[in-house]
């Protein structure tokens, strides 16, 4: 997974026109239920965030690519648990991973609307929610503006998190 993330970071560093289009792709999978508990981008994420000092990449077309990518992850997974209901728990790869969506279902329960912001910043919680969300009819409107504010919020810290990150070791590189 280093690899991954360190050879799509030389990528975007030597292609800086694809930082949003990229930054929105990995967005979308990290949000999306299913594929984000096999492929986690965050990490990769961070990395391009880590560019965005160093390389001068421009902060705010990526900003709102990673936040739009993520709210269309979240849209997709809360349509797909509103469409296919009790179906969801017997398709792969949550068969494997039975846990995941009944923490989702009582997370959404205790907390509502604000679980889709909350979750947002919770590894697996994080494509489960929606999911949970869609299957338990949770208003549509209300989601929606949760899921867009939080992916908004999410993106730019993991964002910001990478570019504080390039800053420092910039720093510590400049002082060795």
């Amino acid at each position: 997974m280093e690899d991954y993330v360190r050879a799509l970071a030389d990528f975007v560093r030597d292609n800086q026109a694809w930082a949003a289009p990229i930054v929105l792709l990995l967005a979308f999978g990290e949000s999306l239920a299913f594929v984000s508990l096999l492929v986690p981008a965050w990490g990769a994420l961070v990395a391009i965030g880590a560019l965005i000092g160093v390389s001068g990449i421009s902060f705010w077309p990526v900003w709102l690519a990673g936040g739009i990518g993520a709210a269309l992850g979240d849209w997709v997974s809360y349509w797909f648990g509103y469409r296919y209901k009790e179906h969801v728990a017997e398709m792969w790869p949550l068969s494997r991973y039975p846990e995941i969506l009944p923490r989702g279902e009582a997370f959404v329960k205790k907390w509502g609307v604000p679980s889709i912001f909350i979750g947002r910043f919770f590894g697996p919680l994080r494509a489960s929610v929606p999911l949970a969300a869609g299957i338990f009819e949770m208003s549509y409107w209300p989601f929606q503006i949760a899921n867009f504010v939080s992916a908004l919020v999410w993106s730019a810290v993991l964002l910001l998190v990478g570019d504080v990150m390039g800053k420092i070791a910039e720093w510590l590189w400049r002082l060795a």
